[in-house]
């Protein structure tokens, strides 16, 4: 592959403006320099970030430059600075904007001159905001697809798309299905949009030669001809995206470059170490699970009793720090050894760690979007138990997940709500192989109270459920028991799954019937019916007890739902077993009912909903990045009052 840089720009409105404005001659000294040869943060100039990316020699057997008579001495002293061959710089002739070539022109010059025949990467004279992106990466997936490849980005909101050329992307394909260069407004819902960076196969290069004659003189941008080409579908062409903003494009001015000047050193700053943390909440199945499992329906609950948190810092190399007490390395003696393994197992939330950011490249890669190369330090916390169902291991992916896509830039656009689910269950199913249900991703991606409706129909059409968030306010006290020392939750599921796949009746009707018990919750919980709501509890449980043996529940679950009933508690298994979640319509029994749960061996816990749309300040600060400008600020109100106790205890 050969890359050619287009920087033919004549920069009149950069000197006009300079003459015009500068009253106190600080930028006299820019006039008459092109844009990409511009000053920037550390001395380095726009040019030398390109450099900086395309110089690798394994990846291009050649690089050249195209630019302007007018220009042509800054960029031959540029190329003797920077080991740029001089004698690939190709001047194409022209002194002022009037008898410019245009991009296309300057393209075909280069190739017709160099009598190439080489797939071509084109780069043009505008700048990434993170240029340390991985050109590898667009080069593997342009060499994935059978077409051309544009490179594009989401504009920022308020972005003016009537002077760029956005891009319409079929989300499967990743084809370019319509571009419309500087389009009118109302045109286009899309804010995807194309800059001078593209691939292009050696069997296309005709095309160039084509447009240029039947187009005039005045219309030869790139946005013209990717225009006519896909428009009129005369090629394939592919989008992937930078997830990053792209600065100085067209005619750029002095504010132009001044706000980039600001916003550079500006970012630098805020990203030399600050932390970002998220948090992922355990969830309890209030409703129809298993059948998540099963094209069935269930409705779930986050709770703030038990979270994963998971930090990242930016770092020299990639780092997974292991968790002093999940991921033991050393042990007090070879007895400390074997209990601590017979009791948790071996694989703690490293690999958890590990398979997110796996997953996540592959991700990307897939889907063409292109990640810059930088690295990080991720390290996790958990106060989930394990084993017990409450979806421990899917909450440090989640959280992960979530520091991910902070960190490069991903939006909900990139990877929206249901999507995020089925990643989490495909890192733990497809890469750890952890026997899991959708359910624990679905609620802990949407967070609160959510309704879930798996269905055949739904799954097959458009590769996940219907997913709905439920008021939460005025919710009944719910209570947790689970066993202190629990078996492994994931066998619960025995072989229910052979026998559904198989289509035995009695399966098939114990999850048809899971999915109409919670569509009655769903109403009982909108009415506020909570004698109904228990009931239902209850029946949930005496179904799953039907299809599922006494054998396969374990006598520790049968136990911990025996002891809710005594007190009259409705009661069932709130995910895969190892721990139960009650509706107890007497208060006056919870105190009674934790005493002998306790005296059985169990924890006993009243559960606090974690609700995202009423969360305290303080509950906001610890979901957002540290160092998040969404942080509220102030002198009163919660916030101040936590951070004063915070100082006296501190005294």
């Amino acid at each position: 592959m050969i890359c050619i840089l287009l920087v033919a720009g004549h920069g009149t409105l950069l000197e006009a403006e300079i003459k015009q404005n500068d009253g106190t001659d600080l930028y006299r000294h820019l006039i008459g320099v092109p844009v990409t040869l511009l000053p920037g943060i550390g001395g380095k100039k726009i040019l030398d970030f390109w450099w900086k990316t395309v110089n690798v020699r394994q990846l291009f057997t050649e690089a050249y430059l195209v630019t302007n008579a007018d220009k042509y001495k800054h960029f031959e002293r540029w190329a003797t600075a920077n080991d740029f061959p001089v004698e690939n710089i190709i001047n194409n002739g022209s002194t002022t904007v009037e008898d410019c070539l245009g991009d296309v022109a300057d393209l075909e010059l280069a190739i017709r001159c160099r009598k190439l025949q080489d797939d071509i990467m084109i780069a043009g004279n505008m700048l990434c905001e993170d240029q340390n992106f991985d050109l590898a990466q667009v080069i593997r997936f342009f060499r994935s697809k059978p077409g051309e490849l544009i490179i594009y980005y989401e504009m920022e909101e308020g972005g003016n798309s009537t002077s760029r050329g956005i891009v319409e992307v079929c989300p499967d394909s990743h084809r370019i299905t319509s571009f419309l260069e500087k389009p009118w407004e109302g045109l286009t819902s899309s804010c995807l949009t194309s800059v001078v960076f593209y691939c292009i196969r050696k069997e296309t290069l005709p095309f160039l030669s084509d447009h240029l004659r039947q187009t005039e003189t005045t219309d030869r941008s790139f946005g013209r001809f990717w225009e006519r080409v896909i428009n009129q579908n005369q090629l394939d062409v592919f989008g992937m995206k930078l997830p990053t903003g792209f600065q100085l494009i067209g005619q750029v001015g002095l504010s132009d470059y001044m706000k980039w000047l600001t916003r550079f050193s500006t970012k630098q700053q805020d990203n030399s170490s600050r932390p970002i943390t998220f948090r992922s909440f355990a969830r309890v199945g209030l409703m129809g699970n298993p059948s998540d499992g099963f094209n069935g329906k269930t409705i779930a609950m986050t709770i703030k009793n038990f979270w994963a948190e998971v930090t990242l810092v930016k770092s020299q190399t990639l780092v997974l720090l292991p968790h002093p007490l999940n991921d033991p390395t050393e042990f007090g003696s070879l007895q400390d050894l074997f209990s601590i393994s017979r009791k948790e197992g071996y694989l703690g939330g490293l690999r958890l760690l590990q398979a997110t950011c796996k997953k996540f490249y592959q991700f990307c890669c897939k889907h063409g979007i292109a990640l810059t190369k930088k690295n990080f330090t991720l390290k996790y916390d958990t106060n989930i138990p394990r084993q017990v169902g409450l979806a421990g291991s899917s909450a440090i992916v989640s959280a992960a997940l979530k520091c991910l896509m902070t960190f490069f830039h991903l939006t909900d656009n990139d990877l929206p709500k249901p999507v995020r689910a089925n990643f989490i269950l495909s890192v733990e199913t497809d890469e750890l192989f952890i026997t899991a249900g959708l359910q624990d991703r679905v609620v802990q991606v949407y967070e609160g109270l959510v309704y879930m409706d798996f269905s055949k129909k739904l799954m097959e059409e458009q590769g996940y459920g219907n997913y709905i968030s439920m008021d939460m306010c005025g919710l009944p006290q719910f209570w947790l028991a689970y066993m202190s020392d629990p078996s492994d939750s994931g066998r619960i599921h025995n072989n229910v799954r052979q026998r559904w796949l198989s289509g035995e009746p009695l399966v098939i009707e114990v999850m048809e019937t899971f999915a109409q018990l919670t569509d009655q919750a769903r109403v009982a919980l909108k009415d506020r019916d909570w004698n109904h709501l228990a009931q239902l509890m209850d029946q949930n449980f005496e179904l799953r007890r039907s299809v599922y043996s006494d054998e396969c529940l374990g006598p520790g679950n049968l136990m911990m739902v025996a002891l809710a009933k005594q007190f009259g508690s409705a009661v069932k298994l709130p995910g895969s077993g190892g721990s139960v979640v009650g509706l107890c319509l007497n208060p006056g029994k919870l105190v009674e009912m934790r005493q002998a749960f306790q005296e059985a061996g169990c924890v006993f816990c009243v559960i606090t909903p974690y609700n995202p749309s009423a969360s305290t300040v303080i509950s906001q600060l610890e979901l957002l990045p540290h160092g998040s400008s969404q942080a509220p600020q102030g002198q009163h109100g919660p916030l101040a009052e936590y951070q004063k106790m915070e100082m006296q205890i501190h005294k």
